[in-house]
């Protein structure tokens, strides 16, 4: 197959590559961007480790063809840090202890940057809800709720 080029705004900054038309979007992000924390856990959309945001909706990007972002704004957990700023879901998943074994936290990092853009003022249920397609076999699930309580009730602005 040829590959297709594509163009989009990664993390904020505009970029080209191209792409064969077969490839997924989390290995797209690994081979061409070279931006690792976007993890392929099971490659069936049943983890939500490889969730990213795709023109600000979570998207589990093992069900996604790379070619399909062209003209797409992509959002990864390595775009949650600007220089020496932290978005205000990485300060909580930090400040609450929210990860052990850290596989599923850029997943559900994304979703809950993805709730809070929707609802800045989530209640637990809410959240529990909103992560529910993200699987943390770490059972991690109450801190994580407590990280997303964190950043909805920071100060700072949870748009990114």
């Amino acid at each position: 197959m040829t590959a297709l080029p594509i163009t989009l705004v990664l993390n904020g900054d505009e970029r080209t590559t191209t792409v064969e038309p077969h490839v997924l979007l989390v290995d797209l992000l690994h081979d061409a961007f070279a931006l690792t924390a976007t993890h392929a856990g099971c490659e069936s959309a049943s983890c939500g480790a490889c969730t990213v945001l795709v023109d600000g909706r979570p998207v589990k990007s093992c069900t996604m063809l790379g070619v399909q972002v062209d003209g797409c704004a992509v959002l990864t957990a390595e775009g949650l840090t600007q220089g020496d700023e932290q978005h205000p879901v990485a300060e909580g998943f930090e400040a609450e202890h929210s990860l052990r074994c850290g596989y599923c936290t850029p997943g559900m990092m994304m979703t809950a940057v993805a709730l809070l853009e929707a609802n800045t003022n989530p209640s637990e249920d809410q959240i529990r809800v909103a992560i529910s397609g993200n699987k943390c076999r770490c059972t991690m699930y109450v801190n994580i709720t407590k990280a997303v309580l964190r950043a909805a009730n920071s100060s700072q602005d949870v748009r990114v």
